[in-house]
């Protein structure tokens, strides 16, 4: 090669800066993963919240439950049972159709839940008398059995929400 004489060569160039946009493809995984979480996340707290008065309920009755089988006291049970079953109405159902219900009328609300008539005809009737009465004979079992099964389907049919 002769030293004197030029090729026609361009000088050394750095190639173009690399941009921010479009991101990388694992970019991309990335944020549809994170987006992926957060709805998850976002949906399985709100059925936690939504299921939160489903589980007070049970937790509740379980513990009335245990109380009755350690004391064996009848009486209690149904004062118990009576109390919780009003505040699980007052809960998921208006406060005015319920607050005021006394009697064969609350006992029918209950019924309404359950097909038949279990709180008006069976085991359910003294929840009128036994929280006010001390001479009230309660079958504890059926009666516990009763407000197990009024507590499912009434959660069944509100879709677990209250």
């Amino acid at each position: 090669m002769n030293p004197g004489s030029e090729l026609p060569l361009r000088d050394i160039h750095l190639p173009d800066p690399v941009s921010w946009w479009p991101p990388a493809p694992g970019w991309w995984m990335l944020l549809t993963l994170l987006v992926a979480i957060a709805l998850l996340s976002g949906f399985l707290h709100h059925r936690y919240r939504r299921n939160a008065l489903q589980r007070a309920a049970q937790q509740a009755l379980h513990k009335i439950g245990e109380d009755y089988r350690q004391s064996g006291d009848a009486l209690l049970l149904a004062q118990q049972l009576s109390i919780l079953l009003r505040r699980v109405s007052l809960s998921c159902y208006p406060r005015q159709q319920v607050a005021g219900l006394t009697g064969r009328a609350w006992l029918s609300l209950l019924d309404r839940t359950l097909p038949g008539d279990e709180f008006q005809q069976g085991a359910g009737r003294v929840l009128i008398d036994a929280p006010y009465s001390l001479d009230s004979r309660v079958d504890g079992a059926a009666l516990l059995r009763l407000c197990e099964r009024w507590l499912r389907q009434l959660f069944k049919a509100k879709g677990g929400r209250a």
